[in-house]
């Protein structure tokens, strides 16, 4: 079954592919890995082999079976665009996205390189909001290009875990823009004045800005449980949602 989500701006969760690999510097103290081995332990179907990639067809009909319109996070085990994904697969994917056209589907990926190969002869589904993770100047800031040559209805940027200060990023055609601090244990922190910097850029071009959270180090620079540093900001939760509109260009 797709599964309620703890992630603030989604409602639940469907993962027609589970686990990964590691690509760049967000990576690297993936919570999904970690989760992915518990769930191996507790013997729950669709990790059997732990982190390691797996296609999961029968996982596909289940926004199907929900007739509630449902905002659906996809692949937060995984990310769809890997390589070891065929189109094939995507296609379904994307077919069962067309036929439930009630909910809004969220896909997110650090493989943005393949969005402009896969959708340059394929319509992107008005009900998909398509992201990019972007971490860092090196690694995450050029994904937002290759997002933004792709015709989407809602095109998102997950700032998260900002590891650095982005300096002057292009958000021309970015309706919405998350920014988060990295938890668990291993958490690297995140600085203010670099969230002050997105949201100042967000804000110029009208793009929707969602506070997440501060993780595993608060706004005063000390290290404790997410849930005690929160998710306040210059004093207030910051919650935005795009507009939906029509496709664009």
């Amino acid at each position: 079954m797709a599964t309620q989500s703890q992630i603030e701006w989604t409602e639940q969760t469907w993962n027609p592919t589970t686990g990964c690999t590691k690509i760049s510097p967000a990576c690297t103290h993936c919570y999904a890995e970690v989760m992915a081995h518990r769930l191996r332990a507790m013997g729950v179907p669709g990790y059997r082999d732990g982190f390691n990639l797996t296609i999961l067809p029968e996982r596909l009909t289940q926004p199907l079976q929900r007739r509630k319109p449902t905002i659906y996070f996809v692949n937060s085990m995984s990310d769809l665009f890997h390589k070891g994904i065929p189109d094939e697969f995507l296609d379904r994917v994307f077919d069962v996205i067309r036929q439930t056209p009630q909910h809004t589907y969220q896909i997110l990926t650090k493989r943005a390189e393949r969005l402009p190969v896969y959708f340059k002869d394929r319509i992107c589904p008005n009900n998909v909001w398509l992201g990019v993770s972007v971490e860092d100047r090196k690694y995450g800031v050029p994904r937002i290009d290759y997002l933004r040559k792709v015709s989407a209805r809602i095109r998102f940027l997950s700032i998260e875990p900002l590891l650095e200060n982005l300096g002057e990023i292009n958000l021309d055609g970015i309706h919405w823009v998350i920014v988060g601090g990295e938890s668990g244990p291993k958490a690297r922190p995140m600085r203010s004045e670099w969230v002050e910097n997105i949201k100042r850029q967000a804000d110029a071009v009208n793009t929707a800005f969602f506070f997440k959270q501060w993780g595993g180090w608060g706004a005063d620079g000390v290290k404790r449980h997410k849930k005690a540093n929160g998710r306040t900001f210059q004093g207030r939760i910051w919650s935005s949602y795009p507009q939906t509109s029509p496709v664009v260009s």
